[in-house]
């Protein structure tokens, strides 16, 4: 059985919106669960482009997807929240690591961003995948990124922090993920040693006219900077945030300007084209 912490006894909700807000999150982990059971679970991929040569991708991000019982693809967006303190949590990053290590070791000319939670650190099954993932090609470590975003980063710092100085000696890079969405203190990047920043999309959504976020966004390239770590800006979704975000210094852009995430990248659909031929 699966740990759950919503299912809370009808008597103790203070009120109808109490009742509302457990049968939402009992109905999402209810959908997790069916689609889990099923295997109903794949990555989407997104490019992230290098600003100068937007072009190339300079890696993907592998973002997990479930497919509910109509045949819906639902985003992690819409349920990671109601299953991050949950052992569902924990089994859902096992299996976006899974399936991103095998991609890894499939693609040798690929370089992926994975997302996990800081919980996942010490389960078991989740170091179990990571250490037999990284054993299927010498090259899969330097090709994986572990995106951690701040609120999960300030749960247990101490353990990140050593997590990451472990895996780092492998190869492996790690990016904050959501940075700037007012979790982590900025103390905390002298001592995790991120690689890579990605700006949340709050700043960055509607920048080449907003003065306001182009000085946040600015402030946190030069942090990024100083802490050598490289820059990514999230959701950049029309040309002119795009051309700004260049005009500033940023190093690579994600958003649906340059690419929406896919469970049919690239490399599946040229392997289906040479298939077909």
């Amino acid at each position: 059985m699966f740990e759950t912490k919503t299912d809370i006894p009808a008597t103790k909700m203070n009120n109808p919106l109490d009742i509302a807000v457990a049968t939402r999150d009992g109905d999402v982990l209810a959908m997790v669960r069916t689609a889990l059971e099923n295997k109903q679970v794949m990555l989407a991929y997104q490019p992230v482009v290098q600003t100068a040569r937007p072009e190339e991708p300079a890696f993907y991000e592998g973002l997990m997807r479930i497919r509910d019982t109509t045949g819906r693809i639902i985003p992690a967006k819409d349920f990671i929240e109601e299953i991050e303190e949950t052992e569902m949590g924990r089994v859902v990053d096992c299996l976006a690591l899974e399936m991103g290590l095998e991609t890894l070791a499939q693609q040798p000319g690929l370089r992926l961003a994975l997302n996990m939670s800081a919980r996942s650190i010490d389960y078991p099954r989740w170091r179990e995948t990571l250490a037999a993932g990284l054993a299927l090609s010498p090259t899969v470590a330097e090709r994986l990124i572990l995106e951690i975003t701040e609120s999960s980063a300030i749960v247990r710092p101490d353990q990140v922090r050593d997590f990451m100085a472990e895996m780092q000696d492998q190869g492996v890079s790690f990016a904050l993920d959501d940075f700037g969405a007012g979790y982590t203190s900025f103390r905390y990047l002298k001592d995790f040693y991120f690689d890579i920043i990605k700006i949340d999309g709050q700043f960055i959504q509607g920048i080449h006219k907003s003065p306001d976020n182009q000085v946040l966004t600015q402030a946190l390239i030069s942090i990024a900077r100083h802490f050598e770590m490289f820059t990514v800006a999230e959701l950049v979704e029309d040309a002119a945030d795009a051309k700004y975000l260049a005009s500033i210094g940023i190093d690579c852009m994600q958003g649906y300007y340059f690419g929406v995430p896919t469970i049919s990248p690239v490399w599946d659909q040229e392997y289906q084209q040479d298939l077909t031929g």
